[in-house]
């Protein structure tokens, strides 16, 4: 086999210049999937489940483009089309995913067909990013693999970064509100933006990257015959049997990263939200009890009557000196205590609930813009208050009002037994962070600009790794930094001292981006890097199902703090002792190269 060329730095820059716009696809996709699937009326409580379906396509897909890439040789080269078909799909559908509320479908509808163009979305991102790893494992040499995949990581981060800012550059240009159901014009612009960028770096790669033909590429990476270039033989379950040690160790450490960072993007805005922020807390109303019987959902209806609304108990009106009346808006001060049927948790009332006093004798109340002077007492009446013996509730999982006929449209429902009196029911409810708070609010703007100073330091990261001569001692020594980011999070209520924690934390994902394929693709030889890389992406993906799937359970098991809070901010200290797990594990990785042996 012959020994491959080095090559010019611009030539290693080409091979992954691609990867700015991928991951900047990428990027839009952790951080605004979430914000346009609530936006469009999904239940946040589904949010997680969500977030399993990138994974798990990446699960399916890059084993298949790998082992298809390995057979495939065109006048274009054998990755370079699989690139080109995953950028036009996922060009495609970044315009349509962020529109999927304007298009006129029922929210059920319109959950589904943004399900499906995620669904297409990861699938094309994956389908582009694989070329890009197997780029470099099929034309740059052991030597100068460290070196390769830190520039793919230096791109990777700053297309991040690109991604995870786009968003609060362009609000200074367009509108961060739309109308209700539909995506801000700031996010759907981030999208265009982000397929464009796409589209350009597409478009370079392929006038600038030129692979080897199959004569040049069976020369230099070991491949004897022409039947072997365009046959894995045994399939992948045979590959995986003979696959080398190392794939199974990195394997490893990539379980304690992955999992790591799936708790980091599933919590850390409530963690900051509640840790850094002191955001408020609310009642949440989550079902009814009926006879014993728990039933859980977001909605609560008598008739057209809402009782629970996204987890509120709706008020029907407050009884003043005994006189009962039903508006819209009741204002105490400057304090709006209910507006269009909900309570307002705002100022000095933040601990009003329904069927509460709240103004006693000579406060001055405005109900509908009239002020009306308390001689007694005001409480306030819940809706549930109101229920009587033989009325019969419905429960729905999404309710949405159609403003121009001022009726509820109610998917997913479940029609409860009749009553036979009111002690037989009752509201269960759970005490969460007041998510429409400004505080919170706050927090999600500053979890923005947390990961996006990781993705910066991660880029510088990346340059500073090639100076490593150990690449296990830069692999661990980064991904134990990472660790102590997130433990120190755990520590930490100062919103500007957090930059310091995440900036940590950047380190440990720069390594995370580069190392694992550099060690891996130095092992390797022969006609099945594809192939092993699309297997390798397993290492990604099956960590992040398994955390996705394991975090509530995990989570119930941690102290609640005396608001009442569940403390997500503990679950970032389990990502920190994973990373810290990981870069112990690290020691146990064996480098080698080709069909030797030695310890790097």
């Amino acid at each position: 086999m012959k020994t491959k060329p080095d090559l010019g730095f611009w030539k290693l820059w080409n091979l992954s210049f691609g990867f700015f716009g991928v991951q900047i696809a990428y990027a839009l996709q952790s951080a605004q999937v979430s914000r346009i699937f609530s936006t469009i009326g999904a239940d946040p409580h589904d949010l997680s489940y969500f977030w399993i379906l990138p994974p798990l396509m990446g699960l399916i897909i890059q084993p298949i483009i790998g082992a298809a890439s390995d057979r495939t040789w065109t006048r274009i080269g054998r990755r370079l089309p699989y690139l080109i078909i995953g950028a036009i799909v996922g060009i495609i559908v970044m315009c349509f995913l962020p529109n999927s509320g304007s298009l006129g479908l029922g929210i059920s509808q319109a959950i589904i067909f943004g399900l499906v163009m995620l669904m297409f979305l990861d699938t094309s991102i994956n389908m582009a990013m694989q070329p890009f790893k197997m780029l470099v494992g099929d034309m740059v040499n052991e030597r100068q693999k460290g070196l390769a995949y830190s520039i793919q990581s230096f791109l990777c981060n700053a297309g991040s970064v690109v991604g995870y800012v786009a968003p609060f550059v362009l609000a200074l240009f367009l509108s961060k509100t739309a109308p209700q159901g539909e995506v801000p014009p700031t996010v759907t612009w981030s999208f265009y933006l982000g397929a464009a960028i796409l589209l350009i770096c597409v478009v370079y790669t392929l006038m600038k990257v030129r692979e080897w033909p199959p004569e040049k590429y069976a020369e230099y990476n070991g491949i004897s015959s022409d039947a072997e270039k365009n046959k894995v033989q045994g399939g992948m379950f045979s590959l995986l049997i003979h696959a080398p040690k190392v794939f199974w160790t990195v394997g490893v450490t990539q379980f304690f990263c992955w999992a790591a960072f799936l708790y980091m993007w599933t919590y850390s805005t409530d963690a900051i939200a509640g840790h850094a922020f002191d955001a408020p807390v609310v009642e949440k109303a989550t079902g009814v009890k009926i006879n014993g019987k728990s039933y859980s959902d977001k909605y609560l209806f008598l008739g057209d009557r809402p009782i629970i609304m996204d987890g509120k108990m709706t008020v029907a009106g407050i009884t003043v000196d005994g006189s009962f009346s039903s508006p819209r808006t009741v204002v105490v001060g400057n304090d709006t205590i209910i507006s269009d049927g909900n309570l307002k948790y705002v100022g000095g009332v933040s601990g009003v609930r329904p069927d509460s006093q709240f103004a006693n004798s000579g406060t001055t109340v405005s109900i509908d813009g009239v002020p009306v002077v308390v001689g007694n007492t005001a409480k306030i009446v819940s809706a549930f208050s109101l229920i009587q013996p033989g009325e019969t509730l419905t429960l729905a999982h999404i309710a949405a009002i159609d403003h121009s006929t001022g009726k509820y449209e109610l998917e997913q429902t479940t029609v409860l037994p009749t009553l036979t009196d009111k002690t037989s029911l009752e509201i269960e409810t759970a005490t969460v962070l007041n998510a429409e708070s400004e505080e919170y609010q706050n927090a999600g703007d500053w979890n923005g600009l947390l990961l996006a100073v990781q993705g910066l330091i991660a880029v510088l990261w990346a340059l500073v790794l090639p100076r490593f001569r150990s690449r296990r001692l830069a692999y661990s020594l980064s991904l134990a930094i990472g660790g102590l980011g997130f433990i120190s999070i755990w520590f930490i209520t100062s919103p500007a001292l957090l930059f310091i924690s995440y900036g940590l934390v950047g380190i440990a994902w720069a390594a995370m981006l580069a190392m694992p394929f550099t060690i891996l693709t130095n092992a390797l030889s022969g006609g099945h890097i594809g192939t092993y890389l699309g297997l390798f992406n397993c290492t990604i993906t099956i960590p992040q199902i398994v955390a996705a799937l394991c975090g509530g359970f995990i989570l119930s098991f941690f102290p609640v703090a005396e608001s009442g809070v569940t403390q997500t901010v503990w679950m970032l200290l389990v990502a920190g002792i994973l990373l810290l797990a990981g870069a112990l594990s690290v020691w146990c990785i064996r480098e080698t190269y080709g069909s030797d042996t030695k310890t790097v």
